[in-house]
């Protein structure tokens, strides 16, 4: 009686490290159960591999809920693998059938050199953020909850914009790796609230100079960052972004 668990190949990309040259190497596991999640189909082989004397698959991974942004894998193709709106740990191996030859490999980006194996250097995007994506405020108390009113519509549009968890799936699937997505969504978040008015030129002028700084490719809108982002993240972002950074060419020094 066949229990629905499957015997699977994996072709895993192993690379030492970035001077490295890397390829894939194939992998033979067995008796994996649906319900598992991808992770912990990696957490299987690992296992196996250790228990052999072989060194483990690296790869990213965290909260392991989809919030935290770490497992970001490359699978068959397609950034987080099969599915929609999910990211790789939440990705479940009912996806995929008994006798699947599954694909993994890191992102792929000038950006986002390999550090080992599936992971990848994403600091990157913390030097993004920390170009302008913040709001300075003075110290002492916090305001009251009600003191700055907030349409519902743009405290909603903001929100969506922060839902951005830095993943970079939006940069492994683009054909120019480019981050625009990633730093219009969190230009966005600011911009769209009263507290990110002060800075609102300076911080995308700054944040769009740290990207182009970094290797990013530019934006063709060709919209594969949008349909591959795991939070839905919109291509409105981008364009709001734009018009930001261009209004900066025409407002005051003291404005900016």
């Amino acid at each position: 009686m066949s229990t629905g668990n499957m015997n699977l190949t994996l072709k895993i990309w192993r690379q030492k490290n970035n001077k490295a040259k890397g390829n894939l190497v194939d992998y033979k596991i067995s008796e994996i159960s649906p319900d598992m999640s991808f992770l912990e189909m990696f957490d299987v082989l690992n296992e196996q591999l250790i228990n052999k004397g072989e060194e483990p698959v690296v790869f990213d991974h965290d909260c392991r809920e989809g919030i935290c942004g770490a497992c970001s894998m490359y699978i068959n193709g397609r950034p987080h693998g099969p599915k929609e709106g999910i990211t790789t740990c939440q990705l479940h191996m009912r996806s995929f059938k008994d006798g699947d030859t599954i694909v993994v490999e890191p992102w792929r980006a000038k950006a986002f050199p390999v550090i080992k194996d599936l992971t990848v250097d994403r600091t990157a995007f913390d030097r993004i953020i920390a170009a302008g994506g913040f709001i300075s405020v003075n110290t002492g108390n916090a305001q009251d909850a009600n003191a700055l009113p907030i349409p519902k519509f743009q405290a909603d549009l903001a929100f969506e914009a922060a839902a951005c968890i830095g993943c970079g799936a939006c940069v492994a699937t683009c054909k120019n790796a480019s981050a625009m997505l990633f730093t219009s969504a969190k230009i966005s978040q600011l911009a769209l609230l009263p507290q990110g008015q002060p800075e609102r030129y300076r911080r995308v002028q700054s944040m769009v100079a740290q990207m182009d700084a970094e290797g990013f490719g530019n934006c063709t809108n060709t919209g594969a960052c949008e349909a591959e982002c795991p939070k839905g993240i919109s291509l409105e972002n981008i364009a709001r972004m734009n018009r930001d950074f261009y209004s900066a060419k025409f407002v005051s020094e003291e404005e900016v």
